[in-house]
């Protein structure tokens, strides 16, 4: 696939659609898989991989996004609920990953299909090496007609590297494999306009994040055994859909379906291009460490997306960071309209600005000639509510 391709919107367009996908990023939630005590459900699990098989026997690539594995290891380990430690939350997941991808394999054996585990952290889509790691060892999988099932690594994955929910992931992965369309299943079968005991009606499509304004999104997390909820599945969908990537919101309930093109769930239309998953990254979930003020005339340069930003157009440095850190960019208005990781650090910066290269080069001496963050690193940004 040419580069040029890759940049362009999905050629799903419409839900309709979806049995005519190439390549689905399917997501589905600790919910939708275990049962109240904590358990695998062998019944909910058997469902959704008929369902997925079925969509994979009619020429479609399926990469499934899967939580689970901490919620799998609570009964085993006789934890009633799930840990608020992250020590604890990691060895449930050493347990439980295993016990989960046990029962996948054999119900998708049942359909002639195999599958292989590939277990991810941010961090594995953060540094090119290993973003362009994952992108071949997906890509050789689905070559050799293996469906990935893919998870955050939760029994090595720190507070500081974690995707924080699998929604988040599952956005990146379809990213990552320029996916037709993601669908992301729960036990919610769509976004609603207001809670549906209090009147409220189901929203079939979003074509911008401003149509969510006034709608309440709940808790995070008020299911109990994961960590997202609706706020993480509208945070995805919207990140993709503005991003390129259309998204289904729906329950597993409704996954054979959605997958047959009917009218189900939240439909999240895909706008702009296509973006790399790292660009996403820096865009919408990298930790952000400090703030750079531009003027007038170099955020006019930047926000065409073509330049890198140079100590001479900023003129305010807030926070404290080191070289490699993601800082956001803002305008006079401190509104924030991009990220980059910065070449130099917070303390280095101050110094610095308002001057030419030439004239850092001969105050500062060789290396000061680099720009402030490269056009490699920065990403234009699109706020998500």
């Amino acid at each position: 696939m040419s580069e040029s391709a890759t940049k362009t919107i999905s050629a799903i367009t419409s839900p309709h659609e979806l049995p005519d996908a190439r390549r689905l990023v399917v997501k589905v939630g600790s919910s939708s898989l275990t049962t109240v005590s904590g358990g695998i459900s062998h019944e909910r699990l058997k469902f959704l991989v008929d369902t997925l098989a079925e969509t994979v026997n009619n020429g479609t690539e399926v990469i499934l996004v899967s939580s689970g594995a901490i919620a799998a290891g609570l009964a085993p380990l006789g934890l009633p609920k799930r840990p608020k430690d992250l020590a604890t939350q990691q060895a449930a997941a050493a347990v439980g990953q295993g016990l989960l991808l046990a029962e996948y394999t054999q119900l998708f054996e049942e359909h002639d299909l195999r599958v292989g585990q590939v277990l991810l952290t941010a961090d594995d889509l953060m540094r090119r090496s290993s973003y362009t790691n994952a992108l071949r060892s997906l890509v050789r999988l689905l070559n050799l007609g293996v469906l990935p099932i893919v998870n955050e690594n939760d029994a090595v994955a720190t507070r500081e590297i974690r995707f924080g929910d699998n929604d988040r992931l599952a956005s990146l992965v379809a990213h990552l494999v320029k996916a037709d369309a993601l669908l992301l299943f729960s036990d919610v079968d769509s976004v609603y306009d207001a809670h549906p005991a209090d009147g409220g009606s189901r929203i079939t499509t979003i074509e911008h994040p401003d149509e969510l304004e006034a709608v309440d999104l709940g808790t995070p997390g008020a299911a109990g055994v994961g960590t997202g909820g609706m706020i993480t599945k509208v945070d995805a969908a919207t990140m993709s859909s503005s991003a390129g990537i259309p998204t289904l919101v729906t329950s597993t309930d409704n996954a054979a379906k959605a997958l047959r093109g009917e009218d189900v769930g939240t439909w999240f239309a895909a706008r702009n291009s296509r973006r790399s998953a790292r660009d996403v990254w820096l865009a919408y979930l990298a930790s952000i460490e400090g703030r750079l003020i531009l003027d007038d005339g170099a955020v006019k340069a930047i926000a065409q997306g073509t330049n890198s930003l140079l100590a001479a157009g900023i003129i305010g440095v807030e926070g404290a960071f080191e070289p490699g850190d993601a800082v956001e960019i803002c305008g006079s208005d401190r509104v924030p309209f991009a990220r980059g990781l910065v070449n130099f650090s917070s303390e280095e910066l101050p110094e610095m600005l308002g001057q030419n290269t030439s004239d850092l080069v001969d105050q500062l001496g060789e290396g000061y000639d680099k720009s402030v963050v490269h056009v490699d690193d920065l990403a234009l940004i699109e706020p998500i509510f």
